[in-house]
């Protein structure tokens, strides 16, 4: 087991955890979004949400090489609940194109694009953020 979810409440309201950079940080990470939605009563978005953070986090698993990640979940408004990984490399992903062969890898973009309002990355001196945007009909 790699270790139990502690929800790190970051403010605004949020959550977050530091995870090993590991395919298996996936159920730490699904157990943390669940936490997270449940206080704030938003089980609505609980099924999109893990399907996101579950491709968010496989991605910065094989596309990096980073010994650690970290899932955090915030609002970042009343509409918007964000799901994002970030990790140390400071290369951006790329959607796929249609015409890609997408039998043997490079759905998991295409699958956030399809199931998130918005996404995005945000690019720091040090790594990356690649995040994902669930809106909520609950207000705050």
């Amino acid at each position: 087991m790699i270790g139990s979810v502690k929800p790190h409440h970051t403010g605004n309201p949020g959550y977050s955890e530091t995870l090993p950079g590991l395919e298996e940080s996936a159920d730490s990470a699904r157990r943390l979004v669940r936490t997270a939605l449940a206080a704030r009563h938003l089980e609505d978005l609980t099924d999109t949400a893990i399907l996101l953070v579950s491709e968010l986090v496989a991605n910065a698993v094989k596309h990096t090489n980073s010994r650690v990640i970290r899932v955090i979940i915030t609002r970042p408004s009343e509409r918007f609940v964000r799901i994002g990984v970030v990790d140390k490399a400071r290369v951006l992903p790329e959607l796929t194109q249609p015409g890609d062969d997408l039998l043997t890898s490079g759905r998991g973009l295409l699958l956030i694009d399809a199931l998130a309002e918005r996404w995005g990355a945000d690019l720091y001196r040090w790594g990356k953020q690649v995040w994902a945007e669930l809106m909520s009909d609950r207000a705050e």
